[in-house]
């Protein structure tokens, strides 16, 4: 069996490796057992395969330097992470060697192995946060280069009662902190409203993808004023120097679960001390509506309000 040396010990190998242009190893796929010495323990990078959750062996990355970068586990191991002790079968590291990202379980979903198999094994997870003590089900959590908690992603169907400027919310999908600790964005588990530079806003994103809480729907400006909302409850109402209005609803479109029933798109709003950005989608073209040209009102979108969640089980 061939052997690859790297700056954290020997590793069998089997097929390619994959170099980076500078001729330092990229990644590799372990063949046997190993231990590979981190800053952060000697840690077993994964080897073996099953017949359901880990049907291959997941390669080991590392950057240019030498350093580690990705590292998939052979057996959950325990990691002392700035946030305290978990239990991880992949971790991810910055260049520097810090904790990138910590996740405790890593099966690979298929026909064979679903998403409520998988949650079957994910126990809940004790963290400190700046929240204080918080234990949840959890997809994984992620770090800065400086230790200090970037976000938590929570397992689907989780959710946290998280303090914010605006109030206690019910947060799903993740939630999401600055260096100092002060909560940057969160994603709402349910319309909640929250006051806004226009007003009052029903705050949710029927859309939220939960790959990871780093980047959520609701975000706040350093200050504590919210800087960005998704809604499908609300109306904005903008009224220029003729006195004329501009409405802005949410969208609506048919539904994903082929029938004719039809669900909301959610209307997103960026705030700035210049301007109010309305937007059909995240990362559409903005309608931008200067903030000394316009007065701004909400008024709830009551087509919504029969059926708030719209085709969660469907399109979600």
């Amino acid at each position: 069996m061939d052997t690859v040396l790297t700056r954290y010990g020997e590793i069998p190998v089997a097929g390619c490796l994959e170099w980076h242009d500078s001729g330092a190893l990229k990644s590799c796929a372990p063949a046997g057992p190993a231990l590979l010495a981190t800053p952060h323990g000697a840690l077993p990078p994964q080897y073996s395969t099953d017949d359901l959750r880990r049907r291959t062996v997941q390669a080991v990355y590392f950057y240019d330097s030498g350093a580690l970068r990705h590292l998939p586990l052979e057996t959950r191991t325990e990691i002392l992470t700035p946030a305290g002790p978990m239990l991880a079968e992949l971790v991810t590291f910055h260049k520097d060697g810090a904790l990138a990202r910590v996740f405790p379980l890593n099966g690979k979903l298929s026909g064979y192995w679903t998403q409520e198999d998988e949650g079957r094994l994910a126990g809940p997870v004790t963290l400190n946060t700046p929240l204080g003590p918080v234990s949840a089900r959890l997809i994984g959590v992620s770090f800065r280069p400086d230790k200090t908690l970037r976000s938590l992603t929570l397992w689907p169907g989780e959710s946290l009662d998280v303090a914010t400027p605006a109030g206690v919310l019910s947060v799903r999908i993740g939630v999401s902190f600055r260096p100092d600790g002060s909560v940057e964005s969160l994603e709402p588990a349910r319309p909640q409203g929250v006051q806004t530079p226009v007003g009052l806003v029903r705050a949710f994103d029927l859309d939220a993808c939960g790959i990871h809480g780093d980047l959520n729907s609701l975000t706040f400006a350093p200050d504590g004023s919210v800087q960005r909302v998704a809604t499908s409850l609300t109306v904005l109402v903008a009224v220029g120097p003729d006195g004329r209005e501009r409405r802005f609803a949410p969208a609506s479109r048919e539904s994903l679960c082929g029938d004719s029933e039809r669900e909301p798109v959610p209307l997103w709003l960026d705030f700035s001390s210049e301007a109010v950005a309305v937007r059909s989608e995240p990362e559409a073209e903005p309608v931008l509506l200067p903030t000394a040209d316009y007065t701004f009102r909400t008024t709830p979108h009551l087509e919504q309000f029969a059926n708030p969640f719209g085709k969660m089980a469907c399109s979600a």
